[in-house]
């Protein structure tokens, strides 16, 4: 059976990281051909490279969001304070 993978720029931002946690998993056991190692770095590669653009582009609406609500800057959550 042939398993056609999706295109990183077409998954979730959640797809990646549990497609790149089996890769990382699928590598860290080692029994895996050398040409199926780099191809799978391969893909976590583009992986990563997609999920941080949508990281930035998230960080990007979010910044125009508070700019247009008159937001300054983010706040950290007190956690102990609740």
């Amino acid at each position: 059976m042939i398993i056609v993978a999706k295109k990183p720029e077409n998954l979730s931002f959640e797809d990646s990281l549990s497609e790149l946690e089996k890769i990382v998993t699928d590598l860290e056991h080692g029994d895996i051909a050398l040409d199926d190692v780099l191809k799978q770095f391969e893909r976590g590669i583009k992986l990563v490279r997609n999920s941080q653009s949508k990281l930035e582009n998230a960080q990007q609406k979010v910044a125009i969001l508070m700019q247009e609500e008159g937001v300054d800057s983010l706040k950290p959550y007190d956690i102990e304070g609740e």
